[in-house]
């Protein structure tokens, strides 16, 4: 389900230059905003002169008006229908206490309407506003063109573009993620620092596998959440040739997680599989994990904390499914693709068309038997995002990489869940990951939303990132 975002919007005003533009564009803009799906909460005309900010009364009204609803504001619209008083709206703003992205917009000339009763010098305020913002220590986003027209169709890409920055960042704030199971000993590149994450906001809530299989022991088959969860499996991916108890221990699997997850408060997930989950419980937990994801509550295998974190970003910025795949294969002689790969927990979003199977890799070691639940299918042809955060023990920072490229059409004979890529100057890319010591994996999605989840993590969550373009 799609996230209503509510903004507060401050209306810029300034009495050298004419009132009635502050008037004709808060009501464009609420407007727009309206017509967008989108909640606002402003100053009215009975409080405030046209409902815009430009004394210090105002301001300090509308900052009193924004703490009332801080719970439900995403992100602040700052619009400059004239110059706009620059003091107000950085006072309104500080006076708010809201710790949420803010966009500035401001409303251009018509340079066959320059006279004095209708010159707007937005273009020239904007800069002001700027200027006060960064003083008073308040970050802060722009449009794409210094000046452009509420109801165009440039400000309707920067309002969507807006809004998954804010989606990101709310999303990113208070998040918890599950951690279910110990790091797998063959994988000391999903180490992480649960501390640093907490300092930015990000709660790690552990389980060990041993309370997953003793909660999975007191289940009957008969169990009302177990029997939920198997119609769901079946509804959800082709179970043909898939054994019933292989079914039932997936069933109760997810079970149990869901509940340990809706009990702890987590969205997202990261859950140990290799090979402790097909030794001593018969099943690998990928289906599980794909019909998380699915419905937008990430899942990363091997207990890749960090890698959940990756695709749930992408996620709250997109609305569509992530998946975490391996940056894995080279695919053959050209140097802009390659071949990502997962064995595979991808979310039914990924793929044209996808069937349960057996793990292919681990069946070698502990049994066919012991490896039914793969999602099995190429991943389809589109648009990709792609982006890793990772903690950094050493500077004590959040860093990552960002970047989009595309899934492609072709030839691939593999097996898991599996797609090629193209990246453009992607050796550039794969030289940075290595002297920079990034992980393996990598949280993609359908989408072109790198331009806003970099805003949100640079500017407003304080992390490194490097934007490859």
């Amino acid at each position: 389900m799609k996230k209503q975002l509510t903004f507060g919007m401050i209306v810029g005003n300034r009495g050298f230059f004419p009132d009635h533009l502050a008037k004709e564009g808060r009501e464009e803009m609420l407007g727009v905003l309206t017509n967008a799906g989108i909640k606002v909460i402003a100053l009215t005309p009975e409080e405030s002169k046209y409902g815009a900010v430009e004394t210090h009364d105002e301001a300090i009204r509308c900052g009193e008006l924004f703490r009332k609803h801080r719970d439900e504001i995403d992100g602040i619209i700052v619009t400059l229908p004239n110059f706009g008083d620059e003091r107000g709206i950085a006072d309104a703003i500080r006076y708010s206490t809201l710790k949420v992205p803010v966009l500035v917009q401001a409303t251009p000339d018509r340079r066959d309407d320059m006279k004095i009763s209708d010159r707007r010098d937005s273009f020239c305020g904007k800069m002001s506003a700027c200027n006060n913002l960064m003083q008073y220590g308040i970050p802060y986003s722009i449009t794409g063109l210094h000046t452009v027209a509420p109801n165009s169709a440039a400000f309707a890409k920067d309002l969507e573009w807006f809004s998954a920055v804010c989606r990101v960042v709310d999303g990113l704030r208070n998040l918890r993620i599950g951690a279910i199971g110990a790091r797998p000993a063959a994988f000391n590149t999903v180490r992480y620092s649960e501390k640093l994450l907490e300092r930015n906001g990000i709660s790690v809530e552990t389980l060990d596998l041993s309370e997953i299989m003793g909660r999975i022991a007191k289940l009957s088959d008969n169990d009302d959440a177990v029997q939920a969860k198997l119609a769901a499996i079946n509804a959800y991916v082709a179970t043909k040739g898939i054994p019933a108890q292989a079914l039932m221990k997936m069933s109760k699997l997810g079970a149990v997680i869901d509940g340990w997850m809706q009990q702890t408060h987590c969205k997202v997930s990261a859950i140990q599989c290799w090979t402790s989950m097909e030794e001593y419980f018969g099943v690998v937990p990928c289906t599980v994990m794909s019909m998380m994801s699915e419905n937008l509550f990430s899942s990363a295998c091997e207990t890749d904390v960090c890698g959940t974190l990756s695709m749930y970003a992408l996620a709250l910025a997109s609305e569509t499914p992530s998946a975490l795949l391996d940056w894995n294969n080279n695919y053959g002689e050209d140097p802009d693709k390659a071949v990502c790969f997962h064995c595979s927990n991808l979310p039914k979003h990924f793929f044209a068309d996808v069937v349960m199977d057996f793990q292919a890799i681990i069946a070698g070691t502990v049994g066919k038997e012991n490896t039914f639940g793969t999602c099995v299918g190429r991943v389809k042809a589109g648009a990709m995002s792609y982006v890793r955060f990772s903690t950094d023990d050493y500077s004590g920072k959040i860093r990552g990489y960002i970047g989009e490229g595309e899934f492609t059409n072709d030839p691939l004979e593999t097996f898991g869940g599996a797609g090629v890529v193209k990246i453009p100057h992607l050796q550039k890319l794969l030289r940075y990951i290595c002297e920079k010591g990034f992980e393996h994996h990598v949280a993609a999605n359908f989408s072109q939303v790198a331009s806003p989840v970099y805003e949100a993590a640079t500017r407003y969550l304080g992390w490194e990132m490097h934007h490859h373009q």
